[in-house]
């Protein structure tokens, strides 16, 4: 399961509590977390949360970022790439579905590539975004102005869904 999230753990705590119930339950559904590696943030806080659950985490990471965030040594696996796009194809390749917790523009450029090539039948992994505490709020109101504004057909709508709790997850994906 890839999850896109920030380096940084955001301003609401909420945020870091979803991030370890997202990676506890990972970890006890017996899903692979793939991430971008690091130990910061709401990318570590998954990332503990799976690997003390047992689970296993697999982090890639581009060779210039890692003096700029470092890595989470505890990894099952870091696999270090030469570039972003480079990060983003591994990570889509090995994972079933795509999350996004609360992120800066990295985590909103991730899953917006894993939507568009979705809805260009490049692959057929759901895309959810986990709109804790409203935070995508603003985002899921984007998405219905394009479906209004026929930029989005209303039967692409299933490309993405925005959830707001850890139930909605398990139900997109059951």
């Amino acid at each position: 399961m890839a999850v896109y999230c920030g380096s940084a753990v955001g301003n609401d705590p909420a945020y870091a509590r979803a991030a370890q119930a997202l990676g506890t339950w990972l970890a006890e559904a017996g899903h692979t977390l793939i991430y971008g590696g690091g130990r910061t943030g709401l990318m570590g806080v998954v990332a503990d949360a799976v690997l003390r659950s047992g689970g296993q985490a697999i982090g890639i990471v581009p060779e210039f970022l890692i003096s700029i965030e470092g890595t989470h040594r505890g990894l099952t696996q870091l696999e270090i790439v030469q570039t972003m796009a480079e990060r983003k194809a591994r990570m889509l390749s090995l994972a079933d579905a795509c999350i996004a917790l609360p992120g800066g523009p990295g985590t909103l450029e991730e899953i917006s590539e894993v939507i568009s090539h979705g809805r260009l039948k490049q692959h057929d992994k759901a895309a959810l975004i986990y709109n804790v505490n409203g935070y995508y709020d603003p985002l899921a109101a984007f998405f219905d102005s394009m479906i209004r504004q026929a930029f989005v057909r209303a039967d692409e709508e299933a490309f993405v869904h925005i959830v707001t709790n850890l139930e909605e997850i398990k139900e997109v994906l059951a």
